[in-house]
């Protein structure tokens, strides 16, 4: 017997958070969050999201035993604004049995028929800054820490209670020994002095954050065309320059702006903290930070987390300015692999912008749709 029980106190969210430490144990691919961080995502206290979304979170227990989870979501961003009458499911894991899978789907339907909403899509989470997919190819490569990772079965569960593609994202890199400066180095001469524009490069975190809301700006107008976005809020904006900013290498954090220092493009790659956050275990304490901080010094794998460009400019070839500075530093660093975070199949924009490099795709992930 299946029992499904909502995790409404701290002791079961820290068990909702835990559950895939036990699923995943020793998995080769498998990249644990810091429990931490995935309880203050979770806390309505602090995390903004839930200023525009509400969500309940659900566990399964068999025998006594916890089997699986999911998080239901409303976005009301989403559906007032953009009347996409959705609601969504995320932080999804599940043992190898589809009746678990679909007690915990019942929950979020059920949610959804409340609010007189039109289909079920995911997995997902509150905004376009979280996780997001399916990975229904790939299982033989590392995750990261801004991906799920999930066994095969994931996809097969949904497929069968009738599930459909809704969004198909593609995962990319291609070997820094691939990059040819003859792509950029003149065009970011020429594109320079024709639009009047400059590079703002970073050796201290305290001076880009005068440039971050003017940053998630720019997101928000980069972004808004795609089918899947929501714009983040300000309230979001504050929040995440707290939480993740400061995270990143200074170095690695690049904008474009013009001669009335109007931000244009900007772009954000993060070192692979992969292999320190197996290490960490999901904690930072006692040993987990210094695996963290050695991964900031010392990864010689590169994720382009994101990358914005004004609409105006889009097809203008700013992109060699970014390249151009980033050859740089990750010429110094010694970098081996250019990784691209999940980008939507039909953005054919982005994936333009690298095919100098000679990508290649080495996982796919989907979220699917359901109709209520």
């Amino acid at each position: 017997m299946i029992t499904i029980v909502e995790a409404s106190n701290p002791r079961l969210l820290k068990e909702f958070v835990k559950f895939p430490f036990s699923l995943y144990r020793n998995h080769p691919y498998w990249v644990p969050p810091l429990i931490n961080d995935e309880l203050e995502t979770f806390d309505k206290s602090k995390n903004p999201a839930f200023a525009t979304a509400e969500a309940t979170f659900y566990l399964a227990y068999k025998d006594s035993k916890i089997v699986g989870r999911i998080a239901a979501i409303v976005n009301w961003n989403e559906v007032r604004d953009q009347e996409k009458k959705k609601v969504r499911f995320g932080w999804w894991d599940v043992i190898d049995d589809i009746e678990v899978t679909k007690a915990l789907l019942e929950k979020v339907y059920e949610l959804g028929k409340l609010y007189n909403l039109e289909y079920v899509e995911g997995p997902m989470g509150f905004s376009n800054l979280d996780k997001v997919g399916v990975l229904t190819d790939g299982f033989d490569e590392i995750g990261s820490m801004i991906t799920w990772y999930n066994y095969p079965y994931y996809m097969e569960h949904l497929e069968n209670l009738g599930y459909v593609k809704e969004k198909e994202y593609l995962e990319n890199r291609f070997p820094f020994a691939n990059v040819k400066t003859e792509f950029f180095v003149k065009a970011n001469d020429l594109i320079k002095k024709r639009y009047e524009l400059e590079s703002l490069n970073f050796t201290d975190n305290k001076d880009i954050m005068p440039y971050v809301d003017k940053m998630f700006d720019l997101f928000n107008s980069s972004y808004a065309s795609l089918s899947s976005f929501v714009a983040i809020t300000d309230v979001q904006k504050e929040y995440f320059k707290k939480k993740y900013i400061s995270f990143i290498n200074p170095e690695y954090i690049k904008f474009i702006v013009d001669k009335d220092n109007n931000m244009i493009a900007f772009s954000i790659v993060m070192p692979s903290f992969s292999e320190a956050l197996q290490k960490a275990k999901g904690k930072l304490f006692p040993f987990g930070f210094y695996h963290m901080l050695k991964a900031k010094k010392e990864s010689k794998d590169v994720l382009f987390y994101l990358i914005g460009i004004d609409p105006e400019y889009q097809s203008k070839g700013v992109t060699a300015m970014i390249f151009n500075e980033y050859y740089k530093v990750f010429k110094e660093k010694k970098i081996q692999n250019c990784i691209r975070t999940p980008e939507l199949e039909d953005n054919h924009a982005i994936h333009n912008m690298w095919k100098h490099f000679d990508p290649i795709t080495f996982k796919r992930r989907k979220t699917y749709r359901r109709s209520l």
